[in-house]
């Protein structure tokens, strides 16, 4: 027990030794927690050993994260604002395919692992990208529920992506398999241009009495945003898509508005475990001895997945500064896309210097994305204004 505490007591004085830093250059706190997790990972101070301890604790911070966007985000009654997300991300797919196809060629690499950094490619990181659209005060505009969509869509697509990396090099392999997770996928989009039309749903008064009740309220919010991730992930979609579906519909609830109040110190704590574990997932040592060719890759994805987002955006009629705005944010590989790789790792589809390889890039480019976004940002704002 004794071991425990210092350990969590390690943490937090870590924790917010860095964000006191990083508050004076007003960069998120994101990053904070993912240099927590290098410092106190197993090959430099040793606090944390395994990554699997707090992954875990960490999950459940995703889900309370996705469950509050659910209730903050407003399905918009403007057909194209749910159309232009999916055409949006079906180019990104196209342009990211391409791109993994011509690295995969001049690096000489196998089928299977061009077919998986374009994987990484797809994905980004739900925490990151709504932590700048608050910051910047763009989530809840035009174009930050455009990004939003576009993120929402993605983790659709997990599920039929996970499924069939799971059954690639099995011999039993049918397409039935796949079938069930995208007809799902169908349904949940069907769900989403249904329920734009509801502005309030109503509960019998017996509800009303949670309201007095602070105890209540978070046990019960806790149970409606775990146990609809739960549900999801036996149905054969991610749980976190699960959670924010469950936001979605009580963020229409009035009864419930007392619930981000009550869960939100729960949101804080669960969420910075889960960028510490993916500190903790960072191989120091085989960083530092591959360290040209990681650092070179962090940087391409970054650029590549910026211009990549950056045309699809003005192929929708976006302008040049939304749209490297918009690139800015999509230019990283998310939580998901390590999540691919250990799939794709235990499923014999990769190798184990490509699985560190992709890792070590995806752990970087969600550290250093702050910084790109931060950059990219502050150049599109001088420019416009350079311009008028």
């Amino acid at each position: 027990m004794n071991g425990l505490l210092w350990s969590i007591s390690i943490l937090c004085l870590t924790t917010l030794g860095i964000m006191f830093v990083l508050k004076k250059f007003n960069q998120p706190y994101l990053i904070a927690y993912i240099l927590v997790g290098i410092i106190l990972g197993p090959h430099i101070s040793g606090v944390f050993t395994d990554p699997e301890q707090t992954e875990t604790i960490g999950e459940i911070g995703i889900l309370l994260l996705m469950f509050f966007l659910g209730m903050e985000i407003n399905v918009p009654d403007n057909r194209s604002l749910l159309i232009k997300p999916i055409v949006a991300q079906l180019i990104k797919i196209l342009l990211s395919i391409c791109c993994a196809f011509l690295v995969g060629y001049f690096a000489g690499l196998s089928m299977n692992s061009i077919l998986l950094i374009a994987i990484l490619f797809i994905f980004n990181s739900t925490a990151v990208v709504s932590e700048f659209l608050s910051k910047h005060q763009t989530l809840k505009t035009t174009f930050g529920i455009m990004i939003l969509n576009i993120l929402i869509f993605q983790d659709l697509l997990l599920a039929p992506v996970l499924t069939l990396l799971k059954a690639w090099n099995k011999q039993d392999f049918h397409s039935s398999t796949i079938i069930f997770p995208v007809v799902l996928c169908g349904v949940i989009f069907l769900i989403l241009k249904r329920i734009r039309t509801f502005r309030e749903i109503k509960l019998p008064k017996f509800f009303a009495s949670i309201e007095k009740d602070h105890d209540l309220q978070v046990f019960f919010g806790l149970f409606i945003c775990l146990i609809s991730g739960l549900l999801a992930e036996a149905a054969g979609i991610s749980s976190a898509f699960g959670s924010f579906m469950a936001g979605v519909v009580v963020g229409r609830v009035t009864t419930f508005s007392w619930l981000e109040h009550s869960l939100a110190p729960f949101k804080v704590f669960f969420v910075t475990f889960f960028f510490v574990s993916i500190g903790l997932r960072l191989d120091i040592p085989y960083l530092f001895s591959n360290f040209s060719i990681i650092l070179l890759g962090t940087f391409f994805v970054l650029a590549s997945n910026s211009i990549m987002s950056a045309i699809t955006f003005r192929l929708l009629k976006f302008g040049w500064r939304e749209s490297w705005y918009g690139g800015a944010l999509l230019s990283q590989t998310g939580e998901f896309g390590i999540l691919a790789l250990s799939v794709a790792y235990k499923s014999g589809i990769i190798e184990y210097s490509l699985y560190k390889s992709g890792l070590g890039i995806t752990c970087l480019s969600l550290l250093l994305s702050t910084i790109w976004i931060a950059i990219l940002y502050n150049v599109a704002n001088r420019s416009t204004l350079g311009k008028k």
